[in-house]
């Protein structure tokens, strides 16, 4: 590691041992996991505290994915650009900003705009992060061990995020899940400053017409979609939505093909793995961002428990993305990466399935347990696999930018298929406005199923390789 001053302006100090600096590093995927579990988790009081309908919860919660995943490939230059540790210490500033205002809401605009400040924040937070991880990590192998300690830290944020989002809410409202968060990201920010070195930032301009249009394309998909349920698939707002959205994104495409300087080089998508892990992590990104939405509120509405109850009933599944994200690498290394991701996938589809037919009427049962051992090992195998296809080959100069691609198909897929869902689950269970939980979770099912059969597509027609950590 080297401790040129060119990013921090500050003085040469003594190395610091890698470990601490992963963990400083590994904070802001806890803090972004832990606050967005606590955020699902609260989702029914803060319905009801500020009078808002299920469609209009859905764009509380898209509306902090849609700025996420537009603005995390600008997030990603910015940290290939500026230099990745200034980045983050400059995003892990307006991210905690935003989420001490996220509390102060007292209506649901208001909570949608400092939601969408928090998206801004994290965009730039979460690539120069694993950015820098990758910086720390140079050898494949070691990609590939780091990467599933990043997807077993998302795991503990997730384990903690359902125990304290429903003791926080039932004990001080839902107010305290966004404030709970600010010490550890405060403690993170510190931790990265002191012992992470300064890495130097790389010439160059930002592609700011590529971040306006893919920002534009998705949020207008997404709101096209979200408010289809109570306008209608056929009006002027749906279709306005829709279509500003697809043009935005074809839009993007031009833009990157005739930009110096592209936010994306479409080149990259030349690459098997590449393609195939934001596919897989594009479809992952959804079924993850639904699932957590609907969960609570199936918890809540239809098995009768409370807050505390249904974040207490969520530790096995928690638990288990930690197991998952742990084993991934040790399941790579046995059969490659290519070969692990179907694995993972299947076992993903198996717990989805089990979780639309469970018959569960009333609190938690030994069969909703199987669903969700299921569901967290697949989460935390398929999310790790695809993320260290994705970056373990990038080049000098690409840790950034590939990080930051396939954060940015995680959190669209979220975006997308969270307006997607909501929508046809609404649909489903008529004029009510309420949600057919049965109709949402066959939908995460069937797109597991996708993201399934790419995988194995792509595994067949890769050539060969060793079953060494990280093989292709």
């Amino acid at each position: 590691m080297t401790n040129d001053d060119t990013d921090g302006g500050v003085p040469a100090r003594a190395p610091i041992p890698r470990g601490v600096a992963m963990a400083g590093l590994a904070t802001a995927m806890f803090l972004v996991i832990l606050d967005a579990t606590m955020v699902n988790i609260a989702g029914s009081a803060i319905r009801a505290s500020l009078g808002l309908t299920a469609a209009e919860l859905a764009i509380v919660v898209g509306s902090y994915l849609v700025a996420f995943a537009g603005l995390l490939l600008l997030g990603g230059r910015l940290a290939d650009v500026l230099g990745a540790r200034k980045a983050f210490l400059g995003g892990m500033a307006l991210y905690l900003t935003a989420t001490a205002l996220c509390a102060l809401a007292t209506g649901g605009a208001m909570l949608i705009a400092t939601r969408i400040a928090q998206g801004i924040g994290a965009a730039v937070v979460i690539p120069s992060a694993l950015s820098l991880v990758l910086f720390l990590h140079p050898e494949p192998a070691e990609r590939t061990r780091a990467t599933g300690v990043w997807g077993a830290i998302a795991g503990i944020g997730s384990l903690l995020g359902v125990v304290l989002g429903g003791t926080l809410t039932e004990l001080l409202g839902w107010q305290a899940v966004f404030l709970a968060p600010i010490p550890f990201g405060v403690a993170g920010a510190l931790v990265v400053w002191r012992a992470v070195p300064p890495v130097p930032g790389r010439p160059g301009r930002f592609d700011v017409l590529g971040a306006v249009t893919i920002t534009v394309g998705v949020s207008g998909l997404a709101l096209g979609m979200v408010s289809a349920p109570g306008a209608g698939w056929a009006a002027p707002t749906t279709l306005l939505g829709l279509g500003l959205g697809l043009a935005a994104l074809v839009a993007f495409v031009a833009v990157e093909r005739r930009s110096a300087r592209p936010l994306v080089p479409l080149g990259v998508f030349r690459r098997r793995p590449v393609v195939t892990a934001n596919l897989v992590m594009l479809l992952g990104g959804g079924t993850l961002a639904s699932l957590f939405f609907f969960l609570p509120q199936y918890q809540v509405e239809v098995l009768g428990m409370n807050a505390a109850a249904a974040g207490a009933a969520q530790l096995p599944l928690a638990g288990m993305i930690i197991v998952g994200s742990v084993g991934s690498p040790m399941l790579a290394k046995r059969i490659g990466l290519t070969r692990a991701q179907p694995v993972a996938l299947a076992v993903l589809l198996a717990g989805f399935l089990w979780l639309a037919l469970d018959q569960t009427a009333d609190g938690f049962s030994v069969s909703l347990l199987c669903a969700f051992v299921l569901i967290g090992t697949g989460l935390g195998l398929s999310v790790v696999n695809a993320t260290a296809m994705a970056v373990r080959d990038s080049a000098e100069g690409e840790a950034g930018l590939l990080s930051g691609l396939v954060n940015a198909a995680q959190q669209l897929g979220g975006a997308v298929v969270l307006a997607a869902l909501t929508g046809v689950a609404i649909g489903a269970a008529g004029t009510s406005g309420d949600i057919s939980f049965t109709t949402a979770f066959a939908g995460e099912a069937a797109l597991v199923l996708v993201a399934l059969t790419i995988s194995l597509v792509s595994a067949t027609r890769a050539r060969p390789a060793p079953a060494v950590a990280g093989a292709r």
